[in-house]
């Protein structure tokens, strides 16, 4: 009986995937911390004797490498890929047994990037499924402009092929398991199903459905931005990475806390955006725990800046520890739990409210008073489908480096649903603005009444 059970890492919207027979198994792009993988396969009683990767990855650190050195298990990478260690290269038309009754059928599917590989999974005659990585996704595709502009026409094109040849060489029945799709932003549009197979997705995936040219189209204007920190996980996972140490980070009191924020380090609050607006050690930035935590601090973060963690619990930083490991941000330079008065040594906290849409109508018609300013912190595309008219659009990711653009006065800021607003106000705040933090989601302006520029409803993709 072949089995294949997910991985799901939710704050980066990827899934792994062992697959076995009951006595050896596979694994199927793994994220860097593996021990969720080893402890799945203890409890399946099964040994990994291979593990594979679809592609280089942009989004996240493999686990790969490591994981399979710890299992000695042969590790499968296109041979095409220029990576730094040793492997076991496989390339279009290849097969691999896993065991004695399954099997491996390696098939060129470029599109997310040139040397992507999807693994068709065969057992006694049957094929179960096939793991599409970043190329057939659940009524998606992965996106194809990881690369650079000048290649996404060309890679646009190749994942139209592939999701063709997918379905031309695949069964109706078979089960297709993408890595991504399910948050990430290496997807084109997200998943809205949990499971899917080769004869759904020619009745509703538009890579099946549409013509070549209008799903090109259809694709490219789809396309918004990415995480900053993408262009260093291809490199990363190029050269080898090892596995992370997730042992305990060295524990900070309140002098040092005080002594990294003022050195120019970044001191990131864990708790839940209501906490933190309650009271909160000035200069800290707030980066709740719940959402896109690793995406949107490994976003925003400089290259190299140290990283002290702040959490009510140890679990809390351990698990905020977890997620930078797997984006690369391999040790936190200190950490410490408890409450706001003790990393402050009974010092002064600050404090910044929390606000509805309608708090914002009832403050006065935006653009009405200098003392006023509406921040939209969204993506461009968010912006462009509707936003609070007079409102200046400074784009989450752009915040570092513009925050001087924003004029003088009380600054109200809101995203999509209070997420990126709470974090763009800590950083406000840290700068010396009296800043608002809208706590409310985007779809509530239209109620309370504010005048709105090019409305229109937000696709589901856009809430991350």
């Amino acid at each position: 009986m072949v089995e294949v059970l997910g991985i799901e890492t939710p704050s980066l919207g990827d899934r792994s995937y062992l697959a076995h027979d009951g006595n050896v198994a596979v694994v199927i792009d793994p994220q860097r911390d593996t021990d969720r993988i080893t402890a799945l396969a203890e409890r399946q009683g099964v040994r990994i004797t291979h593990v594979a990767e679809t592609h280089i990855h942009n989004d996240y650190v493999s686990g790969g490498l490591a994981l399979s050195r710890a299992a000695g298990a042969a590790y499968l990478v296109n041979a095409a890929d220029p990576v730094g260690f040793a492997r076991e290269p496989v390339s279009d038309g290849d097969t691999v047994d896993i065991g004695a009754a399954l099997r491996l059928r390696v098939l060129a599917t470029p599109g997310h990037t040139f040397t992507h590989l999807s693994y068709v999974l065969e057992a006694g005659g049957d094929v179960p499924g096939a793991f599409t990585g970043g190329s057939l996704l659940f009524g998606s595709t992965g996106r194809p402009d990881l690369l650079g502009p000048a290649n996404t026409p060309a890679l646009a094109r190749a994942q139209y092929a592939s999701a063709h040849r997918l379905a031309r060489d695949l069964p109706d029945s078979a089960e297709i398991f993408p890595t991504h799709g399910f948050g990430s932003f290496c997807a084109a549009t997200q998943a809205q199903a949990a499971s899917s197979t080769i004869g759904r997705e020619k009745q509703l995936n538009p890579a099946l459905a549409l013509g070549e040219r209008a799903y090109v189209e259809t694709l490219l204007a789809g396309l918004d931005a990415y995480p900053a920190y993408y262009a260093r996980m291809g490199p990363a996972n190029l050269a080898g990475p090892g596995g992370p140490d997730l042992s305990p980070p060295s524990l900070a009191g309140a002098a040092e806390i005080r002594r990294r924020l003022e050195s120019g380090e970044w001191v990131v609050d864990l708790r839940d955006r209501v906490a933190f607006a309650a009271g909160f050690v000035p200069g800290c930035f707030s980066f709740p725990l719940d959402g896109s935590f690793a995406s949107y601090l490994g976003w925003v973060l400089p290259g190299g800046t140290p990283v002290t963690l702040l959490g009510e619990t140890c679990g809390q930083v351990a698990q905020a520890q977890r997620e930078l490991v797997r984006i690369g941000i391999d040790r936190p330079a200190a950490a410490a739990t408890g409450q706001p008065e003790q990393w402050a040594a009974g010092g002064p906290l600050a404090s910044l409210r929390r606000a509805t849409f309608g708090d914002l109508a009832a403050a006065g018609r935006v653009g009405d008073s200098q003392n006023l300013v509406v921040l939209d912190v969204r993506r461009q595309m968010e912006w462009d489908h509707g936003h609070v008219a007079n409102a200046i659009h400074i784009p989450f990711s752009d915040l570092p480096g513009r925050a001087g653009e924003i004029p003088p006065g009380e600054v109200w800021v809101y995203c999509h649903s209070g997420y990126r607003a709470m974090v763009a106000a800590s950083m406000l705040a840290a700068a010396g603005r009296h800043v608002i933090s809208i706590d409310d989601e985007f779809g509530q302006a239209d109620g309370a009444r504010l005048p709105l520029a090019r409305p229109a409803a937000l696709p589901k993709e856009m809430s991350r």
